[in-house]
């Protein structure tokens, strides 16, 4: 994935501002910030519901090789 540059950056802020205005930026900040967040949480959610799926098959395969 490529990652942007300041120039990409400005054109991107140019073009919203441009579809937007000026007076919905906060707005639209404040949803782009509540979105990654959610996205971040869902996202260490998934990993910890990983990680316990990972030690419950880990204790039935030392189960099994025990009986």
């Amino acid at each position: 994935m490529a990652h942007l540059g300041p120039t990409e950056l400005i054109i991107i802020l140019v073009i919203v501002i441009i579809v937007f205005g000026v007076g919905k930026l906060p707005e639209i900040g404040g949803a782009l910030g509540k979105g990654i967040k959610e996205f971040r949480h869902a996202s260490k959610e998934i990993e910890g519901a990983k990680e316990d799926m990972k030690a419950v098959a880990d204790s039935i395969d030392e189960g099994e090789t025990k009986a």
